[in-house]
């Protein structure tokens, strides 16, 4: 996390490592943050806790959600029992990617020769954004986040190492596709050249098995790759005697 707030905001969810169980509660590091806080008995769990050693360890980490904090005397409570398993699961991927993130900043200034003005740097780009992740997938977005930032070198470096580690999302849209004909002399003939026709417009045709087809088209956003899909419907109905039903079956990322 690029550190813009000294405290996590109540309702945030927070990675933490026990540190110390005591018999009414435990305290705790917020690693993003690096500032202890305290988890109450009676946050641990939903039931009836009679030995808290039976649900919680020293040394395990856990996801939280902040539940009070108070910033004159930097004093955070925080909850066990009210993390849902989505919640849990969607913070430890946001961690993980948060993570790979300053490693790739990390990484980039130490081969720019930066790393004597990282403070400086992630005051920059504290202004800009919350986490090393929103920058990286700014970047590969083909964005330039860090135009206002004033060391070249490491912008270069953490550009180029973005382009070779991380590979640029797409979307592919799946359509299964009826197509008959009322032509029965040139209907063969006139789908074959309706079909070639789609393929130039970045449409992929297989052949199911007649008179089933799918058309696939992919592109670096979803409204992108199902206009490509319009396209293709466009085509198909300029053929007066070609008859066609499309469904569509699922977007894949």
């Amino acid at each position: 996390m690029i550190k813009t707030k000294e405290l996590p905001d109540v309702g945030e969810f927070v990675i933490i490592k026990i540190s110390k169980i005591m018999p009414h509660g435990a305290y705790c590091r917020i690693t993003e943050y690096n500032i202890d806080s305290y988890l109450p008995i009676s946050e641990v769990s939903s039931g009836w806790i009679k030995n808290i050693h039976e649900f919680i360890k020293e040394g395990q980490q856990d996801v939280a959600k902040v539940i009070f904090t108070d910033k004159e005397k930097r004093s955070v409570d925080i909850s066990l029992k009210k993390v849902t398993s989505k919640a849990k699961k969607d913070k430890i991927n946001e961690f993980g990617l948060e993570k790979r993130a300053e490693g790739m900043f990390n990484k980039a200034l130490a081969s720019s020769k930066n790393e004597d003005k990282k403070q400086a740097i992630v005051e920059e780009l504290s202004r800009l954004a919350t986490t090393y992740n929103e920058i990286i997938n700014s970047i590969s977005d083909g964005k330039d986040p860090l135009a206002g930032i004033k060391e070249k070198s490491f912008k270069d470096a953490l550009y180029e190492l973005v382009a070779k580690t991380i590979k640029p999302k797409t979307y592919t849209v799946s359509y299964n596709v009826d197509l008959t004909t009322t032509d029965t002399k040139a209907g063969i003939n006139l789908i074959k050249e309706a079909l070639s026709s789609i393929e130039k417009e970045g449409v992929e045709v297989l052949y199911m098995g007649a008179p089933k087809y799918r058309f696939l088209a992919t592109d670096s956003s979803y409204p992108e790759a199902e206009d490509k899909i319009k396209h293709a419907q466009d085509i198909l109905e300029k053929y007066k005697t070609i008859e066609f039903n499309m469904k569509s079956i699922k977007v894949q990322v």
